[in-house]
């Protein structure tokens, strides 16, 4: 039951190249979101790589660092020794000032070193952009992902296609090719570990790659502010096994198969097609919705709300019955359900696996 959604007027900028060399001290500004590899561990981890699309960047952005901390050191120390000069009183007569032109050579200096290194930064970013443009072999996976108020929708173009939300699964070590699309505003799609941010625009597929080079859990996040449940837009891409992604997609292309005929399975399920399919999927019913996620193997995920809460039985009902307390301005609206209702609805949902 995640149909996020409310709509805010777009900015116009792309980032989807900018974007991938963020400024370090932005940055850390969002080390307090949730974050990757553990759900748990901050988005700090942006610091680090964990694939070839990730890898240049995070040395760009170190490097970029540390060209900002010598300058503001070099500033710091000028300002300093200014003011401690002129605490003293010291005093150059006239003819010594004019001999060294006024200080004005300092002046000349600092701009050509200033520009020596503000171009080498230029170059080494063109290069880095260069480097993480494309992989440095065919993608064996290409995945549309649409980002939607507030949840992301993932769509894979094999054969049979597979359509779920706020989760991809890659295999690791192969590159993957990533299309980004959005439904409504501008957002960014960001794994900091794997890749660099890309918007995704209404009217526009940009796309982007990314690579795992380990199995392992990596959060991603939308990066750019589009509305009141920005915050609480994130997904998870889950790296593994070639065998094992296999096996995972083989069994996310089966639709639906009813494992149980109980009473309360059969109430749940004809309250769900009542009250929830006109948004939600679930196919091989008659659950058909397009605007909000395919619930078809709901219980194969590990978060449920774009990544806000984990994915068990009573969460499932209390975002059922909550969701605008738990997101605020989303379009799920908060469902009211008697004792009964919400035991039936229950069992149904535990189905869908």
């Amino acid at each position: 039951m995640n149909n996020d959604a409310a709509n805010r007027t777009p900015s116009r900028e792309n980032l989807h190249g900018g974007g991938r060399v963020a400024v370090l001290a932005l940055a850390l500004l969002l080390t307090a979101s949730p974050a990757v590899t553990h759900a748990d561990a901050p988005l700090n981890y942006f610091l680090h790589a964990a694939g070839p699309a990730a890898t240049p960047t995070m040395r760009l952005g170190w490097a970029l660092a540390a060209l900002v901390t010598v300058v503001a050191l070099i500033v710091v120390v000028l300002l300093i020794g200014a003011i401690a000069r002129r605490r003293s009183g010291a005093e150059r007569d006239e003819r010594h000032v004019h001999a060294e032109g006024g200080g004005m050579h300092w002046v000349w200096i600092g701009t050509a070193i200033s520009s020596v290194a503000l171009f080498a930064a230029l170059a080494y970013v063109l290069v880095t952009l260069e480097s993480v443009a494309s992989p440095g072999r065919e993608p064996t996976l290409t995945i549309a992902v649409t980002a939607y108020d507030w949840w992301w929708k993932i769509d894979y173009a094999g054969e049979p296609a597979v359509t779920t939300a706020n989760e991809i699964h890659i295999p690791v070590g192969e590159p993957v090719k990533i299309q980004l699309k959005s439904a409504d505003v501008i957002h960014a799609f960001w794994v900091p570990l794997l890749a660099g941010k890309t918007q995704t625009i209404p009217g526009v597929i940009n796309e982007q790659w990314i690579q795992a080079d380990r199995a392992g859990v990596y959060r991603g996040q939308c990066t750019q502010f589009c509305g009141a449940q920005h915050a609480h837009m994130a997904f998870e891409v889950i790296a593994e096994p070639r065998a094992q992604f296999d096996a995972w997609y083989a069994s996310q292309a089966k639709p639906y198969a009813p494992v149980s005929a109980a009473v309360d399975v059969r109430a749940g399920a004809e309250l769900f097609n009542e009250r929830c399919a006109g948004c939600h999927a679930i196919r091989g019913t008659d659950a058909n919705g397009a605007q909000a996620p395919d619930l078809t193997h709901l219980n194969t995920r590990r978060l449920i709300a774009a990544g806000t809460l984990p994915n068990t039985a009573q969460n499932q009902l209390d975002w059922i019955q909550h969701a605008q307390r738990i997101k605020p301005d989303s379009l799920m609206p908060s469902i009211a359900l008697s004792a009964t209702d919400a035991a039936a609805l229950t069992a149904y949902l535990r189905t869908l696996q």
